[in-house]
C-alpha cells in the first residue's frame, strides 16, 4: 500500500495532542467518512472512526511520520466503529515500516470486525503481542 499526502489534513492530530475540531470519529463529515489518529503522548496512541479505503490512505501516511520519531508505539483501536480489508491492510503496513526502524508497535482493544478479518486472513499473530 503506498500513499502520499500533500498537507495535514484539518482531522489530523499532532504528537502533541492538538485535538482535531469540527467532528467526531465516524460521523460523516460532508458526506466523508471521518477518520483520526490521536496521540495520547510517550507513544500512546488512539485510532477512531472507520477504516476503509476513503480514510487509510491519509492515516497511513500520518502515523508512518508520528511513528518515526519513537522508539516503540502502542495503538488502542476501541475507537475504531468499522472497517473493512483496507483497515487490516493499514496495521499491516504500520507494522511493516516499524519493523524496518528497528520498532516495536503493539495494538489494543481491535474490535471483533478487525479481529475476524485478522483470522479469515490468517494474519492474527502478526496483531497480538
Amino acid at each position: 500500500m503506498k500513499a502520499s499526502m500533500g498537507s495535514a489534513s484539518p482531522a489530523s492530530a499532532d504528537l502533541e495532542g492538538t485535538q482535531p475540531v469540527g467532528h467526531r470519529a465516524g460521523i460523516r463529515q460532508g458526506g466523508v467518512r471521518q477518520a483520526r489518529l490521536e496521540s495520547l503522548g510517550e507513544g500512546r496512541f488512539r485510532l477512531e472512526g472507520v477504516l476503509d479505503a476513503t480514510t487509510v490512505v491519509r492515516l497511513l501516511d500520518q502515523g508512518n511520520e508520528q511513528f518515526a520519531r519513537l522508539p516503540d508505539a502502542q495503538i488502542d483501536l476501541s475507537g475504531v466503529t468499522a472497517t473493512d480489508s483496507a483497515g487490516l491492510a493499514l496495521l499491516i503496513e504500520w507494522l511493516r515500516g516499524a519493523r524496518e526502524r528497528g520498532q516495536v508497535m503493539r495494538f489494543g482493544q481491535l474490535p471483533e470486525q478487525l479481529q475476524a478479518l485478522a483470522r479469515i486472513s490468517e494474519v492474527e499473530s502478526l496483531l497480538s503481542a
